[in-house]
């Protein structure tokens, strides 16, 4: 039988581990002992999680987290962060059908059959596939990491206010309006009224 799809021997704990994960601090070394103490799971099933993280790439060989398990903590890239490792993971799945998420559970089944040369029932097959879909429920393979960048950066670049006030105001264009009462003087002199006139449009009505 083929040891290279990762598992979990009670598959239905991964989705509750992972959660605790996206709670809990980064450790320096994702351990039995992290497992158990910091996220509850102290049970020798559950230590199983430790060997799928790491055929899934969310831990170095040492138990360090990687930037993929950096990348899960993460809300805005927990759902490509996932799609990413399983594809690692159960590489040998994709090879066969590039599109396995898609796959329903019976012919999600037959495939892990096929690799793992073992009866659909088997017990192995069972977990191998329970696992999978459990760990899916995270995943999105729709969208692409870089957009998720690129739109965080957008929002950043909408949150920021220019500096300059006057550049405000501009942005905001108010559509202001006045009304000027002017009370002429008497005079018989056309000059008088000019120079007026001429002053209210250099200083008031000029942009």
């Amino acid at each position: 039988m083929s040891t290279n799809l990762p598992y979990i021997p009670t598959p239905g704990v991964l989705p509750k581990i992972l959660n605790k994960i996206c709670e809990a601090t980064v450790p320096e070394s994702f351990n039995a002992d992290f497992l158990g103490t910091k996220l509850g799971f102290p049970g020798g099933n559950q230590r199983a999680f430790i060997s799928w993280a790491k055929k899934c790439t969310f831990l170095n060989s040492d138990g360090t987290p990687t930037q993929l398990y950096k990348d899960f903590r993460n809300p805005n890239y927990r759902g490509t962060a996932m799609a990413e490792a399983l594809k690692k993971g159960y590489s040998e799945i994709y090879v066969r059908n590039e599109y396995a998420q898609d796959l329903s559970r019976a012919e999600l089944t037959k495939v892990v059959s096929e690799i793992t040369g073992s009866p659909h029932d088997n017990s192995t097959v069972k977990v191998i596939v329970g696992t999978y879909i459990f760990a899916k429920e995270f995943a999105d393979f729709e969208t692409k990491k870089e957009n998720v960048a690129v739109k965080e950066e957008q929002i950043k670049q909408e949150r920021t206010l220019p500096d300059d006030s006057t550049k405000t105001i501009k942005k905001l264009n108010l559509g202001l309006s006045y009304t000027i009462n002017l009370v002429l003087p008497k005079t018989d002199d056309p000059a008088i009224y000019s120079a007026i006139f001429k002053s209210l449009k250099e200083n008031l009505l000029d942009d």
